[in-house]
């Protein structure tokens, strides 16, 4: 009897845990403006918020391999590369290189050689905590003065981008 309610304590202490996890990771908000930041590309060499391109609009994409609604984001993305030429691109994973090439030669083909794609790690865990994606994928278009213009984390949505992107470059 005192085993069944010791893993009935365990299971209330972890379904306590994850409701409060959750009501937190549901209230972030995005980052109003670019933050300080280390990420690495794939050859180690560290990428911060000073090497970002200068006078662009800047989209950021968090995505994870195995995430289906990731695949639909970057394929429509691969898919409108051509729209996005004004623009830098940044790719962010936590996943290792094999992984995430593998994901992108299957999803976003068209990425891997555009000019203003960028893939980065995110060895240390940091673009949670300093970004605040809700969920994956999660899509951040900052404007040239790094100001937040558009957040979303729905993988249906990468055409409100495109608008928005399309309508402020002419």
């Amino acid at each position: 009897m005192k085993k069944i309610h010791l893993n009935l304590a365990k299971l209330v202490i972890v379904i306590c845990l994850c409701t409060i996890w959750s009501g937190k990771t549901n209230a972030q908000t995005p980052a109003p403006t670019i933050p300080n930041f280390v990420f690495y590309s794939f050859d180690k060499t560290p990428f911060t918020n000073e090497n970002l391109s200068v006078g662009k609009k800047i989209l950021f994409i968090f995505f994870d391999v195995t995430c289906d609604h990731c695949q639909h984001t970057i394929k429509s993305l691969n898919d409108r590369i051509g729209d996005c030429k004004d623009i830098s691109i940044y790719l962010l994973t936590l996943d290792a290189k094999p992984s995430a090439y593998a994901f992108l030669n299957t999803y976003g083909k068209n990425l891997l050689n555009a000019r203003n794609v960028t893939i980065l790690q995110d060895t240390k865990n940091q673009f949670i905590l300093i970004f605040g994606p809700r969920k994956y994928p999660s899509v951040f278009l900052y404007s040239a003065d790094r100001k937040l213009m558009l957040y979303d984390d729905e993988d249906q949505t990468l055409g409100r981008f495109m608008k928005l992107i399309k309508r402020s470059t002419k």
